[in-house]
């Protein structure tokens, strides 16, 4: 029986161009396309195989010809009159469940522009309400959505342990070190430790803690709560950030490399003056030795480290459609006794993204012993949120670690 439902796929958060001179996707889709090189693709998951015919919504010029391909077909279609409403590009077969691949180019045209194109309708037997994308802009989710979806591994402890160091490796496969890519090897409940791509040229090794005082804006935390930085790494800038959360942030501008075993430690210590010192360290096979990258002091805070996680992010909407891959292996924990306990399970996590089904590229798992996390890409298998992983064995013995001779 055909499917009855029409979806409608807003490009403002679904779409990418690519070879675009001056094209751009916004929140009101594409509204000047003019280049022939520019091609628009577009993903939306199906639940279903089946028929999918596909429309332009939007004002197309007369005497524009325009492309569209999924998969291997692709169809011509030539509008001779100008109007603002649905235009039909064509009918394709969908042969299993998974992301489609929707591309529209221009061809050629009589008018200065080809037009402006707000979103995709399809309908068709593959079609049902079932479809995965982002739906529309509530909450900002075209900038979310095509961000793509962070994922978590939260590791389970027992906080009667008090424990004062974590301690893990991250590997990024090669190929996998995607611009805007967050691997975060040592999360915490105030902060977080990891390594970024930040562009063709700048690769970091992050570490911030937010302050107890909950805003958006660093400026406005009372000096009785602002993050106190008591030391820092050579080469380490180190300031404030705001916009998720505020409070300390420090950084070394380091070019990492995809393919090699990084290790992070961080340490936690609660003082009776109600503080927290948290310390990073990060430790590079070509340099040999452990590097201090800073110390903060988070006031009305007295803990041990709680709540430890590792997660995958991908900070650039304009690369959201490219997979990634992070590998987080041999984690350990120390109490505040000195007792070394392996983290071998690992609970898996999404952010609101993945959760409201906007998007189902994600992933996670043990591979070779290692968990890992995947996103981004517009990749068919996915795991359940909330899955739980579990390594083994322990191949590793507990991390060689000379305490006294930390910078």
């Amino acid at each position: 029986m055909q499917s009855s439902t029409r979806i409608y796929v807003p490009l403002g958060g679904n779409s990418w161009i690519k070879a675009a001179d001056t094209e751009k996707v916004g929140e009101l889709g594409l509204t000047d396309w003019r280049s022939p090189k520019a091609a628009i693709v577009t993903y939306v998951r199906l639940a279903k195989p089946g028929k999918v015919k596909a429309f332009l919504d939007g004002e197309i010029k007369a005497g524009s010809t325009i492309r569209a391909t999924i998969g291997d077909k692709s169809v011509v279609q030539t509008f001779e009159q100008e109007s603002e409403t649905e235009h039909y590009l064509g009918e394709w077969e969908v042969e299993k469940p998974g992301y489609l691949e929707i591309v529209f180019s221009g061809v050629q045209k009589t008018a200065e522009t080809f037009g402006q194109v707000k979103g995709l309708v399809l309908a068709g037997s593959a079609v049902n309400d079932s479809a995965s994308f982002v739906k529309n802009n509530e909450d900002n989710f075209f900038y979310w959505g095509r961000r793509g979806p962070s994922v978590h591994l939260n590791y389970p402890t027992d906080e009667r342990s008090k424990i004062e160091w974590f301690y893990n490796e991250v590997t990024v496969p090669e190929g996998q070190d995607v611009i805007g890519s967050y691997f975060m090897a040592n999360g915490f409940a105030e902060g977080y430790f990891g390594m970024q791509v930040n562009s063709a040229r700048e690769r970091r090794i992050l570490f911030s803690v937010w302050s107890p005082f909950k805003t958006d804006d660093p400026k406005s935390i009372p000096e009785n709560q602002r993050i106190s930085l008591l030391r820092k790494g050579k080469d380490v800038y180190a300031g404030e950030f705001g916009n998720e959360g505020a409070g300390g942030q420090s950084y070394l501008k380091f070019n990492w490399q995809a393919g090699e075993t990084y290790r992070f430690l961080l340490r936690g210590q609660p003082s009776n003056d109600s503080t927290t010192t948290y310390t990073a360290y990060f430790f590079a096979p070509k340099i040999g030795n452990w590097q201090l990258i800073a110390s903060f002091r988070r006031p009305k805070t007295f803990t041990h480290l709680k709540r430890l996680h590792s997660f995958l992010e991908n900070f650039l909407p304009k690369t959201g459609n490219v997979s990634r891959r992070v590998y987080f292996g041999n984690q350990w924990v120390r109490s505040q006794s000195g007792q070394w306990m392996p983290l071998m399970r690992a609970k898996f996590s999404a952010d609101a993204t993945a959760r409201k089904g906007y998007r189902l590229d994600y992933a996670g798992g043990v591979d070779q012993n290692q968990f890992y996390l995947q996103n981004c890409g517009f990749f068919d298998e996915y795991v359940n949120i909330g899955q739980e992983f579990q390594r083994k064995s322990i191949v590793n013995q507990t991390p060689g670690i000379n305490f006294v001779n930390l910078p």
